[in-house]
């Protein structure tokens, strides 16, 4: 545990004690929930960090409340085409968003996003989070990161980097190093990891950040050079491979992180029910043993703590929204 609180923002680190309190005040138990299947939407594609997270979590639920799960991938539009779902969905807990920063990300770059992160959910954890691997084509010159600086100062624009769309972790996190590096990349948005990585490999684009539990096998594999993790210290899953911060570029740390949602409206007793499933089956050792073999931290929050996660992110974004001139698609 304590490996893990030290990757994670420092809030995270502090909510484990916090969370029971909070459950315990609220002194309340959702009565009649649920009463049918449970149908938790990710908006994105299948394989994914957060589909991942659904499906280990979604079987343990089932356990717990006796009643089926049902993991409904809606992808699309970043978040958006799933995250409408739910905005819509009766607010009886029955139908969840289980989804990524992207949602966040996505409501910043269009003014036409049909819902309002913050007005049209409840809270309910932050679930977890991956932080993300700089990738290299093997076959470039790129064979550590001041070779990427140097190239990208030399040939502005002349290297290209893929990303699983405009607005996702992975798009913001290559801009947020090319404001703190003063250079010029060419992004090349994708719909969706699998062909960003394809491209990656193959060679039609040069480099990625991409998610840890992603990006390693191809690593291990000699499909791709890892030239460092933007991750505050060392990743466990990869030793080796030296932090941004280690390497001359301290606040390029970004990390993939996804959380679980409902409805506007949601009874309360309904919403604390679920975050103390949730928390108990998030500290299952084979839960989390099967979340760590991913890559990813599996953890446990108060709504709460989680809303205000989500403030800090809506702010923190802004400028390098606006100093890379980014635009929705």
């Amino acid at each position: 545990m304590q490996v893990v609180a030290k990757r994670l923002p420092d809030w995270l680190a502090r909510s484990t004690g916090v969370l029971a309190s909070v459950l315990i005040a609220t002194g309340a138990v959702a009565q009649g929930f649920p009463s049918r299947a449970v149908t938790i939407v990710v908006p994105f594609t299948v394989g994914t960090g957060v589909d991942i997270i659904g499906r280990s979590v979604g079987q343990k639920l089932a356990e717990r409340w006796g009643q089926a799960v049902v993991v409904d991938n809606k992808a699309g539009a970043s978040g958006t085409v799933g995250g409408s779902i739910v905005a819509r969905a009766t607010p009886d807990g029955h139908t969840l968003l289980l989804t990524s920063n992207a949602f966040l990300m996505t409501t910043l770059l269009t003014k036409t996003t049909p819902f309002d992160p913050m007005r049209d959910f409840e809270p309910i954890s932050y679930m977890g989070s991956a932080w993300l691997m700089v990738v290299a084509n093997p076959g470039t010159k790129l064979e550590s990161i001041a070779d990427l600086i140097r190239t990208a100062k030399a040939q502005p624009g002349g290297l290209a980097y893929a990303s699983t769309g405009t607005g996702t972790p992975q798009h913001m996190a290559v801009e947020m190093f090319k404001n703190l590096t003063g250079t010029n990349l060419l992004h090349v948005p994708y719909k969706g990891t699998a062909p960003a990585v394809t491209d990656l490999i193959s060679g039609q684009v040069q480099l990625m950040f991409l998610p840890v539990h992603v990006s390693l096998p191809h690593v291990k594999a000699g499909r791709m050079r890892a030239l460092a993790v933007a991750s505050p210290d060392r990743h466990p899953t990869a030793p080796d491979v030296p932090t941004l911060k280690e390497l001359g570029v301290p606040g390029a740390e970004v990390v993939v992180w996804y959380g679980l949602l409902a409805p506007k409206g949601t009874p309360r007793d309904t919403v604390a029910r679920i975050v103390a499933d949730y928390r108990a089956v998030a500290a299952l050792p084979d839960v989390k043993q099967s979340a760590a073999s991913q890559g990813i931290d599996l953890v446990s929050t108060t709504p709460t703590e989680f809303a205000a996660f989500m403030e800090n992110e809506l702010v923190r974004w802004p400028k390098v929204i606006r100093e890379g001139g980014i635009k929705a698609d």
